[in-house]
């Protein structure tokens, strides 16, 4: 099987990105990934998956997540409730043991793609709290008095919106990449990706007006690529002329999402 990601045929990915998952994948480390909103990093994890050809565990943080969540859930309350009514095996604590994701990844017998999606929303000792599993692939469950290990090392993949700082320490075990907002070139494919005809003069002149206005002054929420997606779709089944999207902007509500950024656009024009 091959063990080398190249991106795949809907995943767009940079050569520097490349490199860094395949040195994440070779030193057995949790790739962090950072970047602006729309730069691919929750796909990225759904690529690596594909394209090894591996299963893809996605776990999704809030702010009210704990490290433990990830680990296992006791379900107490189940058992209590269980135990008034005389139901058959209260007796046994490991049947209210319910494993987390990061559980569920160590006892995979194949080794999955774990997905450590927006770490920066839950609180700062959230990533300290996993120091530990991460480095050495185990946690223990003292209500069965068992050591969960990982039958296979997963390749680990964490994505920041860097919200927050997150601990040096935890810093240290992960290889680092930031996503770079795609120039032109590398967006011109991203779309070709996701449109089986694009009328060239259409997609020039959305491009054009697009990166314009993300380095337009006082544009506090800048357009994404699943933005720019969105807006071409518009153009397209709007049946716009190209000639006028520069001069009007149309549908420009796909692209800007706040009051004072569309503001911003109608004095600009």
């Amino acid at each position: 099987m091959n063990k080398t990601f190249s991106g795949t045929g809907q995943y767009v990915a940079s050569s520097e990105l490349m490199s860094a998952v395949n040195i994440a994948v070779t030193l057995e480390k949790p790739l962090l990934v950072k970047g602006e909103p729309g730069t691919g990093k929750t796909m990225l994890a759904q690529a690596v998956a594909q394209a090894l050809g591996k299963q893809l565990i996605i776990w999704n943080v809030k702010s009210t997540t704990k490290a433990q969540d990830g680990l296992y859930v006791y379900d107490v309350v189940q058992r209590l409730y269980d135990s008034q009514f005389g139901a058959h095996g209260v007796d046994d604590i490991a049947r209210y043991i319910k494993l987390g994701k990061l559980g569920e990844a160590f006892q995979s017998p194949e080794q999955v793609v774990l997905l450590i999606d927006e770490i920066d929303k839950a609180d700062l000792e959230f990533p300290n709290d996993l120091l530990w599993e991460l480095d050495q692939m185990e946690f223990y469950i003292p209500e069965t008095r068992e050591t969960i290990r990982a039958k296979q090392r997963p390749i680990v993949i964490i994505t920041s919106n860097a919200e927050k700082e997150l601990p040096d320490a935890f810093l240290r075990r992960c290889i680092f990449h930031y996503i770079e907002f795609p120039g032109q070139e590398q967006m011109e494919r991203i779309l070709r990706v996701h449109f089986d005809h694009l009328e060239e003069d259409l997609l020039r002149q959305a491009m054009a007006a697009f990166y314009w206005l993300r380095e337009l002054r006082g544009i506090d929420k800048k357009p994404s690529t699943s933005e720019l997606v969105d807006w071409l779709r518009a153009l397209a089944a709007g049946g716009v002329k190209p000639s006028r999207i520069q001069k009007e902007f149309p549908f420009a509500g796909v692209l800007l999402k706040k009051d004072k950024d569309l503001r911003t656009l109608r004095d600009a024009r």
